[in-house]
């Protein structure tokens, strides 16, 4: 039985550096952010019911999601951004699930690299969690200089998230990335391990 690892953290705690680790690895990852945009590619029901929802200039004159302006919606309005979720997540989480499905059953332990597993309730449905954490400080600095964001705007994406504190209470295992390159790759490559030899003890 393949062992379904999801992987999260907060946004700006250095989850996509630590997947690459898994991926160098070898280990088979799926990207739930990846796959949230091909769920909404032109033509698409989920893209046809953000139209309906959001109104017609939640759509480009290309026929794509406008994100800008979807992203500026819903980061500002709650209702919005659940009714957002509401839409996307079945999709992904279908995707998510045939991925899964596909890989060969010789396969010790797989990733999908889940944002939102806490906050749409999927924990559950992985054999393990593994949250990538840094102190809030950090994480608020490193997403204000990665997009350019002001304070307040940074605060207002870091609220619609479960705090990084309650993420690491509800782990399965932690990688700490507040520290240097060469620590985050230790604490990956030692888990890494444990998740091989757990396959190969069960």
């Amino acid at each position: 039985m393949i062992r379904k690892i999801a992987l999260t953290g907060g946004i700006a705690t250095g989850k996509s550096y630590v997947a690459g680790r898994f991926r160098e690895a070898g280990a088979p990852v799926v990207d739930a952010d990846l796959l949230a945009r091909e769920v909404v590619l032109p033509g698409t029901p989920a893209l046809a019911a953000i139209r309906k929802r959001f109104g017609p200039d939640a759509v480009r004159r290309d026929g794509t999601m406008d994100r800008i302006r979807i992203a500026q919606i819903v980061f500002k309005d709650k209702r919005a951004r659940l009714d957002l979720e509401a839409i996307v997540h079945p999709a992904v989480i279908r995707a998510i699930n045939e991925f899964f499905s596909a890989l060969p059953k010789r396969t010790p332990f797989a990733v999908a690299d889940i944002p939102l597993v806490f906050e749409t309730g999927r924990e559950k449905e992985f054999d393990a969690i593994v949250v990538v954490a840094c102190p809030r400080a950090m994480q608020l600095q490193r997403l204000m200089e990665r997009n350019k964001l002001s304070r307040e705007d940074a605060e207002k994406r870091l609220a619609a998230q479960l705090p990084i504190e309650q993420k690491v209470k509800k782990a399965t295992h932690v990688i700490n990335n507040d520290g240097s390159f060469e620590a985050t790759n230790a604490q990956v490559d030692a888990l890494i391990a444990s998740l091989k030899s757990k396959q190969k003890s069960g």
